[in-house]
């Protein structure tokens, strides 16, 4: 049976945003898919089409194109789409790991422009369609690295804080319209993340999960489901979540005594 809620997942292609549409499509849910790769995109729906019976629909635009996320949002099919019940703001990404002196521009500018700005310009586009049909939830995917900094995770930090701090902003705002907005802080999670952080560097981005047993992307989208199907008067504001050996975005003991 297909559900008539419908959830808007930015990134969808990897990693978490992937596996929140597994979850969600699993649940009979009718999905808003975007990112940047169009053939994963499409991959995406046909697999979830063929397996749930779901609606599809997918938006190929970068995020942190303002014109180009309006006319992508704009051109969402009202009919089978009239609402959009969920937004899952996941398009995000590390870029280069290196102290603040040394720190590259172009780095800093696609980590700000995607993390910050990207999440501004879906937010924005969406929030008004919840404004107007009086209801909706925002689940905006941070990171442990929102609550605490680590060593050369500077600006990647800062931007996580900036999502951390926006998530209450938008909650304030947005309460008096019944808009849940919830953050959702995963911690080491072995995903593309480290591999876009090394620009493609395959032997330093395992090394980064060497020793423990991270996270898996479904682990995390297993949290949003549960965020996003509790009865209508209860809202997760934030949830932070680990594996087994890391205490924060800097502590992994990488074994238990």
């Amino acid at each position: 049976m297909i559900n008539k809620k419908n959830v808007f997942i930015s990134g969808a292609t990897s990693g978490i945003g992937k596996s929140c549409a597994y979850v969600f499509a699993s649940n009979h849910y009718n999905l808003i898919l975007t990112g940047r790769r169009n053939d994963r995109l499409m991959a995406l729906k046909q697999a979830l089409v063929d397996e749930f019976g779901i609606h599809v629909c997918t938006l190929c635009f970068d995020v942190t194109d303002l014109q180009q996320t309006q006319q992508a949002i704009a051109s969402i099919d009202k009919n089978n789409f009239p609402t959009i019940d969920i937004l899952i703001n996941n398009a995000g990404l590390a870029s280069g790991l290196s102290s603040i002196d040394e720190g590259n521009y172009d780095d800093w500018n696609i980590m700000i422009d995607t993390n910050v700005k990207g999440l501004l310009h879906v937010s924005r586009e969406i929030i008004p369609m919840m404004k107007a049909q009086g209801f909706g939830h925002i689940i905006n995917i941070s990171s442990t690295a929102g609550k605490d900094a680590y060593p050369n995770g500077n600006v990647y930090c800062a931007t996580k804080h900036a999502v951390d701090a926006l998530s209450k902003s938008m909650r304030i705002d947005l309460l008096q319209y019944g808009i849940k907005v919830t953050a959702i802080n995963p911690g080491a999670c072995e995903t593309e993340f480290s591999l876009v952080r090394f620009k493609g560097d395959e032997e330093r981005a395992k090394k980064v999960y060497e020793g423990f047993t991270p996270l898996t992307p479904a682990d995390v989208a297993d949290s949003v489901y549960f965020t996003a199907t509790l009865p209508k008067h209860v809202c997760i504001n934030d949830l932070t979540i680990t594996c087994l050996t890391q205490a924060n975005a800097h502590y992994n003991v990488k074994k238990i005594i």
